[in-house]
């Protein structure tokens, strides 16, 4: 019998047709929607006189340039506001499932997915954001797609798809204290650099990613397209199906009993191939920070910032002209740089164990007076349980804004951006230029870490403010 790995056996139980030398033709379980991708693709089915297929497969929400302040009142921006009333007025028309703003479940996409257990191991999901890897924590195929690909699969629940080359990256042995699942990331992502993932899906295996709660596994899948990977997956487990149980969207009473039995064939077959193989030490990772202008130039808080030395041609000119736009020179540490702003929020690190790690850090601290504190919930639960568990009250004593649910100052494609110049320390999943606002300048780190500098108001490496 063929031994396969996990991605074969969801894969090719959700392809509908092998087209000769060409794409599969692949059914879609779930597709997410949000306000700024799908407008188009909405408009173009009404010109072709297309109806949605299957309606109750899609899920929206307004998320990338909402407002986090007074989501109450009409949206001031004009664009956004057409776009978020666009997008409710076509929940209308075609009958989809909406989760508004100012509603019990909104939030970010790939938050609310899975809160409400519309995320399940075994699934196709797709949605036109390349984050939608962050549903591959459940043992799902969760993958980004464009505007024509989300008009496909309103109008059919297919698209056309090649098939990814396989991938499997193993960390193993306990993590150090301070690490987290963002350094996890962030330590294989500076190792094998923003493209050594391109053209693969991956599977993450080994003892420290089992030992993961399910929030902590979600922001390694959600990461795995800044290695360039099509996306990334994590075996269902018991952390899986009790994370699970009980969800609105969850199977229930019998279903549930045959759900959790499938749900436990999904796992890589013991002798199966995988395309390439990397395999990493968890005693090695430290805190991490990125230092360039791509998830891939990262770092450990404590080390320098790589020379140019063996880099030529064009390599060469990249590298200085990111460091010339972080205003950094090759060789320096970072560690001890002053910073303007932190940021903790996005579907990299906007769920509720996110929050309780940065309000434990700070808990009887203050900020420091040169940073301004953003913490923006990824769902209107997460902003629910901070308030019950009194976290918001922690994290306001110390000094931060605690602001409402959305995609924030990821991007800049609202009114939460980084001035020109200034540095941030960020949570958020990519440090391009000009990510968060024409000039600004992004470092990507945990939570922890993202704790530490709002504290001592410079890059700190969080183990050494444990105890103070």
């Amino acid at each position: 019998m063929e031994k396969t790995t996990l991605f074969d056996k969801i894969w090719d139980s959700h392809v509908v047709r092998h087209v000769p030398a060409g794409p599969d033709v692949f059914f879609i379980d779930k597709h997410f929607i949000h306000e700024v991708t799908s407008p188009v693709a909405f408009l173009n089915l009404e010109k072709r006189g297309i109806g949605v297929k299957y309606p109750h497969r899609t899920i929206a929400t307004p998320d990338h340039n909402v407002p986090t302040v007074d989501q109450d009142q009409t949206i001031k921006d004009k664009l956004s506001r057409m776009q978020v009333e666009k997008l409710r007025e076509n929940c209308r028309k075609y009958g989809i499932e909406l989760h508004d703003l100012g509603t019990a479940h909104h939030g970010i996409v790939h938050v609310i997915g899975p809160e409400l257990g519309v995320t399940q191991p075994g699934m196709t999901i797709v949605c036109g954001d390349s984050h939608t890897s962050t549903h591959g924590a459940f043992g799902a195929i969760a993958f980004g797609i464009g505007t024509s690909e989300v008009e496909m699969v309103l109008a059919t629940q297919c698209i056309m798809q090649s098939k990814p080359k396989k991938m499997r990256i193993s960390v193993e042995g306990e993590l150090g204290k301070g690490v987290t699942s963002k350094d996890i990331i962030l330590y294989i992502i500076s190792k094998i650099s923003a493209a050594g993932a391109t053209g693969y899906f991956v599977e993450y295996a080994g003892s420290a990613i089992q030992s993961l709660s399910m929030e902590a596994r979600m922001t390694i899948c959600n990461m795995s397209i800044e290695m360039g990977a099509r996306g990334g997956l994590i075996a269902p487990d018991e952390t899986t199906f009790n994370y699970l149980k009980g969800r609105q969207y969850a199977p229930k009473g019998e279903d549930w009993g045959k759900a959790v039995a499938y749900w436990k064939t999904l796992k890589t077959d013991e002798g199966a191939v995988f395309d390439k193989e990397y395999h990493f030490d968890a005693a090695d990772i430290e805190p991490m920070i990125t230092y360039g202008t791509n998830p891939g130039m990262g770092i450990k808080v404590k080390d320098r910032i790589p020379t140019a030395e063996g880099l030529e041609g064009s390599n060469k000119a990249s590298f200085l002209k990111s460091l010339d736009y972080m205003g950094f020179e090759p060789g320096e540490p970072v560690k001890g740089k002053q910073v303007d702003y932190v940021f903790v929020g996005s579907c990299t690190n906007g769920r509720i164990e996110d929050i309780r790690a940065v309000a434990e850090f700070v808990k009887g601290k203050k900020k420091a007076e040169n940073i301004t504190a953003w913490i923006v919930p990824g769902s209107r639960e997460v902003e629910k349980m901070a308030h019950e568990e009194g976290l918001v009250q922690i994290l306001e004593e110390a000094g931060f804004e605690l602001r409402q649910p959305g995609c924030s100052a990821c991007l800049a494609m609202n009114d939460d951006k980084i001035p020109a110049g200034k540095y941030a320390v960020s949570t958020s999943n990519r440090n391009f230029e000009g990510r968060q606002g024409p000039g600004a300048r992004t470092m990507l780190a945990s939570p922890l870490t993202v704790a530490a500098v709002a504290v001592t108001g410079r890059i700190t490496d969080p183990r050494e403010v444990f105890d103070n």
